[in-house]
């Protein structure tokens, strides 16, 4: 293999590293919608279970202010870019559910893309130790 061959392989990895590294921030973000819209989920689910509850609401710098929400209030639900809705709990449940639906699907391509690379690492790493092999057996041979 070639000084530039090795060169290219050296570059590859470090690209390869870096989008795998891409992969697992991604996977985090993933994951924390994913807690976030199911939390959501069982707040207004346990909301709408009661007539009326009482709740503490944050105002900034561990200050809140108390209230009461009635299961006949309407959730204000923000859908992006800025733009928010208002929907009752059940749609906006169904919304929710939606969302984490298409969540898991990115969660899974994203998966997949992951272990592809970490296969694709691993050669990358098998290669470099094989031409490291044949370098200390050139220099002592």
């Amino acid at each position: 293999m070639s000084e530039e061959q090795t060169q290219q392989l050296m570059q590859q990895m470090q690209m390869l590293e870096t989008y795998f590294s891409d992969l697992s921030q991604r996977e985090a973000t993933f994951l924390n919608v994913l807690r976030e819209a199911t939390a959501a989920i069982e707040s207004m689910k346990s909301l709408s279970q009661k007539p009326e509850s009482e709740t503490l609401v944050p105002i900034g710098m561990g200050t809140y202010v108390p209230t009461k929400i009635s299961s006949k209030s309407k959730i204000i639900l923000s859908i992006g870019a800025g733009v928010a809705v208002e929907k009752d709990f059940a749609s906006a449940i169904n919304y929710l559910e939606a969302h984490i639906k298409e969540v898991e699907v990115a969660l899974q391509d994203n998966a997949a893309k992951k272990q592809d690379a970490a296969i694709r690492l691993e050669q990358g790493r098998e290669q470099i130790n094989q031409l490291m092999q044949t370098v200390s057996q050139s220099k002592s041979g």
